[in-house]
């Protein structure tokens, strides 16, 4: 049984292609949207395995100042100007498509990004402080950024995305501490590190796999509905994702070491898709849903496949080297 538990946090680059293939597949067939209601609490499940441990304490703590500093800058500048040069450069016939290039580069990190930064053994303190404070200011500059750089306004609802970060950053957080305090009465510090620690991961990857297939599975249509349109937009979402990497990994090498370097690359490169697809279904035209759709076919995979070179390589060099 622990076995099976286990297995996807284990083998994720082999089962999340599965899981977006069978995604596309089912959601052809079949009517998924019946399991978007459940999207939210099934966020928060996967968070909180990740609160488990953590102490409160460290929030407020101010050694992550240069973490959080370059994380903003890569966020709400980088991103932006590499939105719009590559989309310059191959998307100039498909203004639509630029737009959701753009709308990509605005929309603050998704749900998963503490999640992952505990599968990858990141800095999940840190990591916390930079996706409450992305979601934050990105909530507040999207419309801003999206009226100036693709000349319309676009309306966010800051009540529900405030109350979506509570739900699923401060109430898994909340638990956790609880939760954390609980085991203590039964466990030494030491047992927890030990016996229930490790198991943690994998109760997220169970999550992860929920709302990877839940995304794409209600979108699949999408991907097929407009043919000429996709191989266009691949290529920009891929030249995209290689420019973010390119920027986090030489950063992370000349700044931090890798436990910082991999949170800040998190951080930046998983954006808020649901939220993403949302504005672009409601604000744009299909176009722009289509590019911001595919970009569900990027994300954990890119991630999931740098964290094994990187393992390999060294890319983001090793937490045991001196500081930088």
């Amino acid at each position: 049984m622990r076995n099976i538990f286990t297995f996807p946090a284990r083998n994720l680059r082999f089962v999340i292609p599965v899981v977006i293939l069978a995604a596309l597949v089912l959601g052809l067939i079949i009517d998924t949207s019946v399991l978007k209601q459940f999207i939210l609490p099934v966020a928060m499940a996967t968070v909180f395995p990740a609160m488990i441990g953590f102490r409160a304490g460290e929030l407020l703590c101010l050694r992550d100042l240069r973490l959080l500093s370059v994380n903003l800058v890569c966020n709400f500048v980088i991103l932006p100007i590499l939105a719009l040069l590559i989309g310059w450069l191959l998307l100039s016939r498909w203004p639509e498509l630029r737009i959701g290039l753009l709308l990509l580069s605005v929309i603050p990190g998704g749900n998963m990004v503490v999640a992952f930064t505990m599968l990858f053994d990141g800095n999940v303190p840190a990591s916390l402080k930079l996706s409450v404070t992305n979601l934050l200011l990105g909530t507040l500059l999207a419309p801003v950024y999206l009226y100036l750089l693709a000349g319309r306004f676009v309306a966010i609802d800051i009540f529900h995305i405030g109350k979506t970060m509570g739900l699923v950053v401060i109430v898994p957080l909340c638990m956790g501490i609880i939760t954390y305090k609980l085991l203590l009465k039964r466990y030494t510090p030491e047992q927890f590190k030990k016996e229930i620690k490790p198991l943690l991961p994998s109760a997220s990857a169970w999550g992860l796999i929920y709302l990877v297939f839940t995304s794409i599975s209600m979108k699949a249509p999408t991907f097929f509905n407009y043919p000429a349109l996709v191989g266009q937009s691949l290529l920009s979402l891929f030249l995209w994702y290689a420019g973010i990497f390119a920027v986090c990994v030489g950063l992370g090498r000349l700044l931090f070491k890798r436990r910082d370097g991999i949170t800040l690359l998190l951080n930046v490169s998983l954006r808020n898709l649901p939220i993403a697809i949302g504005i672009a279904v409601t604000a744009f035209g299909s176009q722009t849903a289509v590019i911001v759709a595919l970009a569900f076919l990027f994300q954990q995979q890119l991630v999931l496949w740098f964290d094994e070179l990187d393992k390999k390589y060294h890319w983001l060099g090793e937490d045991d080297q001196a500081g930088r």
